[in-house]
């Protein structure tokens, strides 16, 4: 199979359908979808055809039914469909929520002065917003302790970029 490319759109839907689905395990309808990426339920049913006819979504018919993601999708976006997920320790502005980390990488570490980790979660992250102080902990595998203020979100991506001012292992 080629290597399938997605608009901004299609990958932005897909993203948060694979966000939902993880968090509710069940089919998630358009109405929530569209409401997340603000669209109109039916443009994100079009681009739900779209995302069939290319294999990354399953339409699930009846009253409890919606859009569920392939094992394709997760590929194509690089995520790991998890079964029981760990959740790491996040405080923002001193509010603790809990938040399902995928990954963290840190693109410049060999600059002491301009850290930065880019930070992708399993979750949606549109409650988030630059400039938000955050922290992370008591990730399950690492005793990691991230600080910093939010540079940039990329909602596409499902990540921020922490301009990290301490770091702790």
């Amino acid at each position: 199979m080629g290597r399938i490319e997605l608009t901004s759109s299609q990958h932005r839907i897909l993203t948060v359908l694979i966000n939902r689905y993880q968090a509710e395990d069940s089919p998630i309808p358009a109405k929530s979808i569209a409401s997340e990426v603000d669209r109109e339920p039916r443009t994100v049913r079009n681009q739900m055809s779209s995302l069939k006819d290319l294999g990354l979504v399953e339409g699930i018919p009846g009253p409890a039914g919606g859009y569920e993601p392939t094992s394709t999708a997760f590929d194509i976006l690089d995520r790991e469909a998890i079964d029981d997920p760990e959740t790491a320790v996040l405080a923002r502005e001193f509010d603790r929520v809990d938040a399902i980390v995928d990954e963290i990488s840190f693109p410049n570490v060999h600059h002491p002065e301009a850290c930065r980790a880019r930070i992708r979660f399993q979750q949606s992250i549109r409650d988030f917003d630059e400039g938000d102080a955050i922290a992370i902990g008591a990730m399950p595998d690492a005793e990691l302790l991230l600080a910093g203020e939010i540079e940039a979100i990329e909602t596409t991506r499902n990540q921020i970029i922490l301009d990290v001012a301490r770091i702790e292992a």
